[in-house]
């Protein structure tokens, strides 16, 4: 996206000028994205998009080595809307100003919020899902573990003035369960 030398001449930059808070190579690719977010200021001629993207890659490398598991145990035939859903525990609900995903050479990308669900499945491979709004503030009151599925469709469906509650529950449950068939659910706990 950038071309060897703006590539260049930005890591060259991050080598010369960022104080790395660790010697493990792994970690390289984290203290970039810090130097990115907190010490870099874009030349004239980068994209507006450059530290979006970067991010984006960067999660996938984080997620395919995290070796995060669920505490205590999981039904993962269980009821979603009555019990707490229980979030893969490699996971990341991610908000752009630009859509990453599209990014591509010679392709005009215009700015335009953009949510991500990032995960690994059973398999290890890492997992890309454009969700909406509804879906990642869904996923954000599910992620501490505290409220039933129906409970957190319910709190949506307040703070969205959704007109037809019973509507929205069933969207709801329909969506969790693919959330579960897609691995980005695991299962539930009992309330």
């Amino acid at each position: 996206m950038l071309g060897a030398r703006k590539w260049t001449a930005l890591v060259r930059d991050f080598f010369r000028t960022h104080r790395s808070h660790t010697p493990y190579f792994r970690q390289i690719p984290d203290e970039f994205i810090q130097f990115l977010q907190n010490e870099w200021t874009p030349p004239s001629g980068y994209p507006p998009f450059t530290l979006a993207l970067a991010h984006y890659e960067w999660i996938e490398l984080v997620l395919s080595v995290s070796n995060r598991s669920v505490d205590g145990t999981v039904d993962a035939a269980g009821d979603l809307l009555d019990g707490v859903p229980v979030l893969n525990p490699v996971l990341a609900s991610l908000r752009y100003d630009w859509p990453v995903h599209r990014i591509a050479p010679r392709r005009k990308t215009p700015a335009t919020e953009t949510h991500l669900l990032v995960f690994r499945d059973a398999t290890d491979q890492v997992q890309f899902v454009e969700i909406n709004a509804f879906t990642a503030r869904l996923l954000a009151l599910l992620e501490p573990g505290t409220h039933c599925g129906r409970a957190a469709l319910e709190q949506v469906a307040d703070e969205s003035r959704h007109p037809d509650r019973a509507l929205l529950l069933q969207a709801g449950k329909a969506l969790l369960n693919d959330l579960r068939a897609r691995g980005a659910i695991l299962g539930s706990r009992a309330a």
